[in-house]
């Protein structure tokens, strides 16, 4: 059978990490987890370590030192998946922004089609999101369209973070090349994916403000972000993500 690694990354999320994990694991017997906690003072980690008496080997953790960024988590993540034979990688956030019941629906887009990636889009069409403010929705928005304008990524959702990688996706790319750490991660991924022959695919979802807990979105991401697409389309023109 398949199996697939769903990547999530924590800092403080001792609101939601005993809801999202039994949410995600009954989805499907091919799914095992991957929580990755940044030295979380609220007690995530070990919480996860009080599930793992419960699910054992579909429940695994990585502790770090601190927050090393939304980036070097993910990718930490996707080298464990590799390590342990992963055939898919998912992304997920744990304050059910995403749907655990949305986990299937990428991985069957990978697993039945040719699609390499599949990307849970909020902008493609049944896709959407709720409860977000005005201001918030014009600059997701506005992003996502100055993302596509500059890196010329065939993909409505660009920032997006709900993704499932298949692993000749991640066995091919160099890892070591992607530098970005914040939504730069995301796009930063799914561009030098785009230039090395693989075929994303997105799958509309509706993306949920979290109830529980405090956002880790700040200024210096967005900025990182903004500066950091000029960047990766220099280097793509200069060859750089070519493998």
């Amino acid at each position: 059978m398949k199996r697939a690694l769903v990547i999530i990354p924590t800092y403080n999320e001792i609101e939601n990490i005993n809801d999202i994990i039994p949410a995600v694991l009954s989805q499907d017997d091919m799914l095992t987890i991957l929580v990755v906690d940044d030295n979380s003072p609220d007690g995530t980690a070990e919480q996860v370590e009080e599930l793992q008496k419960e699910y054992g080997d579909r429940l695994h953790l990585l502790k770090r030192s601190g927050k090393l960024g939304l980036g070097t988590a993910y990718l930490e993540g996707f080298r464990y998946g590799l390590k342990h034979g992963f055939d898919y990688m998912i992304e997920m956030d744990a304050d059910f922004s995403h749907n655990p019941k949305d986990v299937m629906r990428l991985i069957e887009r990978c697993r039945d089609t040719d699609a390499d990636i599949a990307v849970g889009s909020r902008y493609t069409k049944g896709g959407g999101i709720k409860d977000w403010p005005m201001d918030r929705l014009i600059l997701s928005y506005g992003a996502s369209l100055y993302v596509r304008m500059i890196s010329w990524l065939p993909v409505k959702d660009p920032t997006a973070g709900f993704i499932c990688y298949s692993r000749k996706v991640l066995d091919t790319l160099n890892l070591d090349k992607i530098s970005l750490i914040g939504y730069g991660f995301q796009i930063e991924m799914k561009y030098a994916s785009r230039i090395n022959g693989f075929k994303i695919s997105e799958v509309p979802i509706i993306f949920k403000d979290r109830e529980k807990g405090v956002s880790k979105l700040d200024s210096s991401i967005i900025y990182e972000a903004i500066g950091g697409v000029i960047k990766l389309r220099w280097r793509g023109l200069k060859g750089y993500y070519k493998v």
